[in-house]
C-alpha cells in the first residue's frame, strides 16, 4: 500500500518505524499516563512508576522496527513496564533478605557487646538459648505449637485457634502450661532470662 492510500492513523505508524520522532511523541503523549498509571498497579510508587514508563518507551523507540502493527505499541508498553515492575519487585524481595541479614548480624554483635558489659559469658548466653530451645521441645506436640505461634510469631489467640481449628481457652489454656512448665525448668537463669528477651524483643 503507498503512503498516499494510508489513514493518518497507519501513516503516522509508518513514519514512527522509519523514526521520525514527532510520530514518536504523539504515542508518548497518547500512552505514558495510562502506563505511569498501570506501574503504579505493581509497585505503588509514582516516582519509580514513571521511571519505568520511560524506560518502556526507550525500549520502544529502539525496537520501534519490530512492531508490525499499530496496536502493538500498547502491547509492547504494557508487556515492557509489567516486566520491569515484576523485576523491581523481586529485586525488592532480595534487598530486603539481604537488609535483614545484615540487620541480623549487627543485633547479634550488639547483643554480644552488651553481654560482655554485664560481665556475661558468651558461652553461658549460648547455653542459655538452647536450654530455653529444648525445653520448648519438651513441650507436647499442640502445646508447642501454640506456645511458639504465640511467643516467636507472634500471632493473636484467635488467629492461633482459626488456624489450629481449636478454642480461644484451649489456646489460653496450653499457653499457661508451656509457660508454667518453662518457669519451672529455667528458674535458676531469671535474669539471663530477662535480658534475653530484651535483647530477642
Amino acid at each position: 500500500m503507498e503512503k498516499g492510500q494510508l489513514s493518518l492513523a497507519d501513516f503516522r505508524f509508518l513514519q514512527f518505524r522509519e523514526g521520525d520522532r514527532r510520530a514518536f511523541e504523539y504515542y508518548f503523549k497518547e500512552y505514558y499516563n495510562s502506563i505511569v498509571g498501570f506501574a503504579i498497579q505493581f509497585i505503588g510508587d509514582k516516582d519509580k512508576a514513571g521511571s519505568i514508563a520511560q524506560d518502556a518507551f526507550i525500549k520502544l523507540w529502539e525496537n520501534r522496527e519490530k512492531v508490525q502493527k499499530i496496536n502493538g505499541i500498547r502491547s509492547f508498553l504494557y508487556t515492557s513496564v509489567k516486566t520491569d515492575c515484576l523485576n523491581l519487585i523481586r529485586h525488592n524481595k532480595v534487598v530486603r533478605k539481604y537488609e535483614s541479614k545484615q540487620l541480623q548480624a549487627r543485633e547479634s554483635s550488639l547483643h554480644t557487646e552488651i553481654l560482655n558489659s554485664l560481665n556475661f559469658d558468651s558461652v553461658t548466653f549460648s547455653e542459655l538459648e538452647s536450654l530455653i530451645e529444648k525445653s520448648i521441645e519438651e513441650l507436647p506436640d499442640k502445646c508447642k505449637l501454640v506456645f511458639v505461634k504465640k511467643r516467636f510469631e507472634n500471632k493473636k489467640n484467635k488467629e492461633i485457634a482459626d488456624e489450629l481449628g481449636i478454642t480461644l481457652k484451649a489456646v489460653e489454656a496450653n499457653i499457661t502450661r508451656a509457660t508454667k512448665f518453662l518457669k519451672l525448668r529455667l528458674s535458676h537463669y531469671v535474669l539471663l532470662i530477662i535480658i534475653y528477651c530484651f535483647l530477642q524483643f
